[in-house]
């Protein structure tokens, strides 16, 4: 039955970040996810400013409710009953990925059957507007559910948005691409505390700027939010900060993808240095290669917190690299920035990107070898070259009528959606695989624990990493992006067209599947916890160097594997 246009003196929006499927068709849910979502947090805050200037009119509270399907279940008949009760409300899903669009879509179906009004918004719908000529059918179906598409940024639009809603008149498709907001000043990024909790560490995250000056033929973000770089200020991030702190939160994500190319890198940097004199946190970057050039950053950055950077390696081999038009990435400069953060007590991730033209099992395994002996990279993950939608490598294998996995469901970063040169699926499959297993073995696991001791960094700390990013894709054969602590299986939440199971069937099978990954994972961390102990109470163990830890002679530079790579 659809809503009434009515006066109410409550206007619900529910901000919905949807997860995705496993590949048994059912949704992927922990008690405590890993990553903090960013544009739930930007969303959260841009709508408690509309509700604290009462937008709708001063008898008006609107009510904003924070859902992230990765550690909450969406409960649609409890939603929709509340937005009933209210006489109106607007349901919006936020940050919606390729790979969770089917699971969206499923969800929005039952809210606009009904009658509730929807809205999505998110890379998938940006990306898809943004590279592809007219609206491709799956945006097509949700606009024929009544859904509308929100592409580009919400801030400076939100405001419209809730008005058309309140009125039930809302535009089928909101298209900003063109016209990309400035941040600073905006309204700060925030959940609340009994929010960030659901997520293992109870981090948080926020963006301190947009924007991307490279040009990497995989990425949606340069084609979404564009190549110019747009910055909160020093303000605006001590705002965020400060905020969290007061509700005790003191762990944070600094999403940007690149925040050693924000231009206010410096000025954000010395505020947060000025903050930590009175309360500690930690936060965790991404930046480039070759960021250890710009004098002071990488200093600055742990002095005011940076315990974890993420670095975008995404290959050793530099035709792979050129083919993808990421011509920033200096292999022969790898290993002194990797050390120059480790000399700051760092974690340093790596993401490294499988199935390039040139790639084969065998190269793709030597590399992997390599990387193992020659560079001091303490997590490395590995993703499989996928073609999202947005990217250039998208557009042009869609322009060439190249065949692509049309379930979106799979643009995880984690499945094969498309034909290669020199390998079969299978044969990517399995090499993607065995990347995880060839690095993470025991041995090397060991001398990540041994670096990361003569580094000053704490080994137990580098042995938990090690049981997130080794033990999800070995026991939940998940990426360890998709992880979580412990897993939540709903029997009647399994994707459509896929039979409910019995529950004579399905408990006792879930009941043995936690049993046994439990048991597994303990192991794994007793294992892990004894291997750093020991390291932690061998005073020699400071001492310890190999091949990656030391800045080669001239000599020895040239005789090294990865220079022969190179």
């Amino acid at each position: 039955m659809a809503l009434e246009a009515v006066k109410a003196v409550r206007f619900p929006v529910y901000l919905i970040k949807p997860s995705h499927y496993d590949d048994d068709g059912y949704v992927i849910r922990w008690v405590r996810s890993v990553i903090p979502s960013n544009t739930l947090a930007t969303l959260y805050g841009l709508v408690t400013d509309c509700a604290d200037r009462r937008i709708l009119g001063e008898d008006v509270a609107i009510e904003c409710h924070a859902l992230d399907e990765t550690n909450s279940r969406i409960d649609v008949a409890e939603i929709v009953r509340d937005v009933h009760a209210a006489g109106g409300g607007l349901v919006g899903f936020v940050g919606v990925q390729s790979n969770q669009f089917p699971r969206t879509m499923d969800l929005a179906r039952k809210f606009r059957s009904a009658g509730l009004q929807v809205a999505i918004g998110g890379f998938h719908i940006s990306g898809c507007l943004a590279m592809l000529p007219g609206v491709q059918p799956d945006l097509q179906e949700a606009l024929d559910l009544g859904v509308s598409l929100f592409a580009g940024e919400a801030e400076g639009r939100l405001e419209d948005l809730i008005h058309a809603a309140s009125t039930r008149s809302m535009k089928p498709i909101y298209n900003y691409l063109n016209d990309l907001p400035g941040l600073e000043g905006q309204a700060a990024p925030f959940l609340p505390r009994e929010r960030i909790e659901r997520s293992i560490g109870a981090q948080t995250s926020f963006d301190a700027g947009r924007g991307c000056p490279f040009q990497c033929s995989f990425c949606t973000i340069i084609n979404v939010q564009g190549r110019k770089s747009r910055r909160r200020s020093a303000d605006d991030v001590e705002q965020i900060i400060r905020a969290n702190l007061a509700q005790g939160i003191k762990n944070f994500f600094i999403t940007d993808d690149n925040f050693a190319r924000n231009r206010d890198w410096e000025s954000i940097l010395d505020r947060l240095i000025t903050i930590r004199e009175r309360q500690k946190f930690k936060i965790t970057i991404q930046v480039d290669t070759l960021c250890h050039q710009i004098p002071n950053f990488i200093e600055k950055s742990r002095r005011a917190g940076v315990s974890k950077v993420f670095i975008g390696l995404e290959n050793i081999n530099p035709e792979a690299l050129k083919g993808a038009q990421k011509r920033q990435n200096q292999i022969s400069e790898y290993r002194d920035m990797m050390q120059a953060w480790h000399d700051q007590q760092v974690i340093v991730f790596a993401g490294y990107i499988i199935g390039f033209s040139g790639d084969t099992k065998e190269s793709i395994l030597r590399d992997v070898r390599i990387i193992q002996r020659e560079l001091p990279v303490d997590i490395l993950e590995f993703f499989v070259l996928t073609p999202l939608p947005g990217s250039q490598d998208h557009k042009e294998l869609f322009d060439a009528g190249i065949e692509m996995d049309p379930d979106m469901n799979n643009y995880d970063l984690h499945h094969v959606t498309t034909g290669h040169a020199r390998m079969s699926a299978d044969e990517w499959r399995d090499a993607f695989q065995s990347a995880w297993t060839t690095y993470y073995t025991p041995e090397h696991i060991e001398t990540l624990l041994r670096r990361a001791r003569a580094s000053g960094i704490k080994p137990t700390k580098m042995a938990n990493m090690a049981l997130w990013f080794a033990g999800c894709s070995a026991i939940e054969g998940l990426h360890p992006l998709d992880g979580g602590y412990f897993r939540i299986k709903s029997r009647t939440e399994r994707r459509p067209g896929l039979p409910t199971e019995k529950a004579y069937r399905f408990y006792p099978r879930i009941g043995w599947e936690i049993i046994s990954k439990q048991a597994r994972y303990l192991r794994l961390l007793v294992r892990l916890r004894l291997q750093a102990w020991r390291l932690e109470r061998d005073p020699d163990a400071v001492n310890y160097r190999d091949a990656a830890t030391h800045a080669p002679t001239a000599e020895e530079a040239v005789k090294t594997e990865l220079k022969l790579a190179v």
